[in-house]
């Protein structure tokens, strides 16, 4: 089955790879990217065949461009949605265009006709508010709001979908609806366009992280999320479906210490040891972008990504080869120097 898709979020890490994936697999894919201005970077990042890809100027708080972008659609992939590496000042900044922007996608949807429609969600809406301790997440699973520690991009990814399945339910109509929730998404990269994941990387190898909190997360390599939404739009028979996108749960001192076993003297600058957790919660009195780590200190948020694996056949590459393949992407790209 091949057909016509709308990506949105065209120039993202994600979408990149989805892109190229649906384009060699024969679909005609339209994308969104805020400018179109940046049409020829993309392009050229995405290498792809440029008669099968064509970009739309459409973003998630306006409805300028949706119309146009959809037309002739029959799927799509909304993985638009803000991810700063800061902290916002107001959660707001992030929840209102994410909660807007998928409510805007649908409603384009709905009026386009379109079969199926697949949101790149998070374990962000799923493993977050449930206290401290050691927790392993299933698709059933749902971030508790009311947790005052929820920080504002977790806040944003659940309220969207939350807010997306509400839509769904009551006005949806024939539309099919899927969630992707992926943990920490690693890999390959295509250009210097990358996740907020991607930094922890860059910043262990830089040396700018003198010693590793005891937080960590789920990593996932883009590859396989990428194809796991794939899946996830074509497969037969899927409407209200959940798929938690995760490999194994890793602190950052396990990051670390499969960068300094593979990569020699350039990984030098990787620290070696655990920051005791008095000393965040004392570099966060005076940098509360620090706070939402503090939060996090001993906490695993697992997630078990077996459904996806007997629903749809899906598989994914060990923790060691998506961090692996960051490292050696930001190296050749000169985006560390060591």
């Amino acid at each position: 089955m091949v057909g016509t898709a709308l990506v949105t979020g065209g120039s993202g890490y994600i979408a990149g790879f989805l892109i190229r994936q649906l384009v060699a697999e024969g679909w005609t894919v339209h994308a969104t990217i805020r400018s179109l201005a940046r049409e020829p970077e993309v392009r050229g990042s995405l290498s792809v065949d440029n008669d099968r890809l064509k970009f739309f100027a459409a973003d998630l708080e306006h409805d300028a461009g949706w119309a146009e972008a959809i037309v002739d659609c029959t799927h799509v992939a909304h993985v638009a949605s803000p991810f700063p590496l800061g902290v916002p000042k107001h959660p707001d900044e992030l929840v209102v265009p994410a909660r807007e922007g998928v409510l805007r996608a649908l409603r384009f949807a709905r009026a386009a006709g379109v079969k199926r429609f697949v949101l790149t969600s998070s374990m962000a809406a799923i493993a977050y508010g449930h206290g401290k301790g050691v927790r392993m997440n299933n698709e059933a699973d749902w971030t508790n709001l009311d947790d005052p520690d929820v920080m504002p991009y977790v806040r944003s990814k659940t309220v969207a979908e939350r807010a997306a399945r509400d839509w769904m339910a009551a006005e949806g109509g024939d539309i099919e609806f899927v969630s992707v929730n992926p943990a920490a998404v690693f890999g390959p990269l295509i250009s210097d366009d990358f996740s907020t994941s991607i930094e922890v990387v860059k910043q262990l190898l830089e040396g700018k992280v003198p010693m590793c909190p005891d937080v960590g997360f789920g990593i996932i390599d883009v590859r396989d999320v990428a194809d796991l939404h794939y899946r996830a739009l074509t497969a037969p028979d899927l409407r209200d479906e959940r798929f938690i996108c995760s490999g194994p749960f890793l602190k950052m001192i396990d990051v670390a210490e499969i960068l300094r076993t593979n990569l020699g003297d350039r990984a030098r600058k990787v620290p070696t040891r655990r920051m005791p957790d008095w000393l965040l919660r004392a570099f966060a009195i005076f940098r509360p972008e620090l706070r939402q780590l503090v939060a996090e200190l001993g906490n695993v948020r697992g997630g078990d990504s077996r459904h996806a694996m007997q629903r749809l056949g899906w598989s994914m590459r060990p923790p060691e080869e998506a961090i692996l393949a960051t490292a050696h992407s930001l190296f050749e790209r000169g985006l560390v120097k060591v």
